[in-house]
């Protein structure tokens, strides 16, 4: 970044005496000792060269899998070239939405596109410029529906755990009483659901596809919760969303989820980036920041943030959302995905993943690992496993990162990146493994 200037060790001692701290290391006293990570442990003097050898050879130690089975949250998908080389330009590299349009137009423009297409691939009228990740919009997005006389959320016990305690400790902060929606043979117990609503039920959250990989019936959550005076909020995946109903076909007021799918690497867990999207009737609801189109008075077009100003965020006190920022650079690099793929490539990364994990389900039932859940899924699954640490132990082995482990069993991911070549090898070690 030739553009980047730092601040001044003058600068820093300024700062850190208007937060009333002495130095750096006070700074952050709060952080246990034992999970800071210091400094590199370098003798000095070293030359570029040879700091470069060092550090290569400590990257080295990482586990890198040449094939992955596990998802739960964060998955391996191929990225077209463009997009990184995009991604990577300079005037990109910023995690943050720039206030000046007479200066910004080309990443307000590239936000406001990426906010588009978002639309499209929910159903939903508005979408904000990104908050940090699934977990937070899931949190974000129950804090929308939240109203005076209505404060308590329900959520599907078979959402992602971490999703579920991201939005236990927003509504902690918020005085929203959280109750979970019982798990039915792997999916959401509408039936109990019904006899949970009253009149102080603000919404329920339902993830599509959930936890465990099973498709639910997002139609019938979204009626029992709008018979109930409450709103709907999905958590979709969005490679799923290109093949399944929409979430505004199914009637949510609100769509969240996780983007790194889209064009995001694993990255041993980020930066990665929450999406959120609405109905016009909640527009005004949506936290952080929006990029809107607009026309000057020659009648040209221009891109400028909109509908919130940023005072509201600052103004703690009278504040509905904590998020003052986004992910301006994972947003971009998702547009950027998304653009390159477009709706039939898109498409396409859906039919493989879902077709994929069916042939390895299937391949895996013959020897014995039956699913645990009967029903629709997308790329996850769950199946027995009598010898699972074995069959781990086995699978990692031969560089194959098997599914993780659950109740019940494993919890199994496959996407387009994944040969069938590589799932017969997979499938041939656990059968050795379990000597079926």
């Amino acid at each position: 970044m030739g553009s980047y200037i730092s601040n001044t060790p003058e600068e820093q001692r300024e700062m850190l005496s208007a937060v009333g701290v002495p130095d750096v290391e006070s700074l952050f006293s709060h952080i246990p000792q034992e999970v800071r990570a210091g400094e590199l442990d370098l003798p000095a003097g070293l030359s570029e060269l040879e700091v470069r050898r060092k550090v290569t050879g400590m990257a080295a130690k990482n586990r890198v899998y040449p094939t992955v089975l596990r998802g739960a949250g964060a998955y391996r998908h191929y990225i077209p070239a463009v997009v990184k080389r995009l991604a990577s330009r300079e005037e990109f590299v910023t995690a943050y939405t720039p206030y000046q349009p007479e200066i910004s137009q080309g990443l307000l423009q590239s936000i406001f596109e990426y906010q588009t297409m978002i639309c499209a691939l929910t159903g939903m009228d508005a979408a904000n410029a990104s908050v940090y990740d699934g977990g937070t919009a899931a949190a974000e997005g129950v804090a929308m529906c939240r109203e005076r006389k209505r404060t308590r959320a329900f959520v599907s016990a078979c959402a992602d755990p971490q999703v579920i305690q991201t939005i236990r400790t927003y509504c902690f902060g918020a005085g929203t009483q959280v109750e979970l929606i019982p798990e039915r043979e792997g999916r959401t117990d509408l039936e109990a659901l019904k006899g949970l609503l009253d009149q102080e039920s603000a919404c329920v959250y339902l993830q599509q596809p959930n936890y465990y990989g099973n498709m639910e019936d997002a139609v019938a959550a979204g009626e029992i919760a709008h018979a109930a005076g409450a709103k709907f909020i999905m958590g979709v995946n969005p490679i799923a969303c290109a093949m399944m109903e929409s979430p505004a076909a199914c009637g949510a007021d609100v769509a969240v989820g996780e983007g790194q799918p889209l064009g995001l690497e694993l990255s041993w867990g980020g930066p990665y980036l929450g999406f959120m999207a609405t109905t016009k009737a909640m527009t005004r609801k949506l936290p952080g920041r929006i990029v809107g189109q607009a026309h000057d008075g020659q009648g040209r077009r221009g891109y400028v943030l909109t509908l919130t100003a940023r005072e509201q965020h600052i103004r703690r006190e009278k504040a509905s959302s904590n998020i003052c920022s986004n992910e301006a650079l994972c947003a971009f690099t998702v547009g950027a995905y998304l653009s390159a793929m477009g709706p039939q490539g898109l498409a396409q990364v859906a039919t493989q993943c879902m077709s994929k994990a069916h042939y390895f389900a299937g391949e895996l039932e013959k020897i014995g690992l039956k699913r645990v859940h009967t029903g629709e899924f997308f790329h996850e699954f769950v199946t027995t496993c009598p010898r699972r640490d074995e069959v781990l132990q086995a699978l990692d082995g031969a560089g194959i990162l098997g599914g993780l482990p659950v109740e019940g069993g494993l919890l199994w991911c496959v996407t387009e990146v994944v040969s069938r070549e590589e799932l017969d090898r997979a499938v041939s070690i656990i059968k050795e493994v379990c000597g079926a």
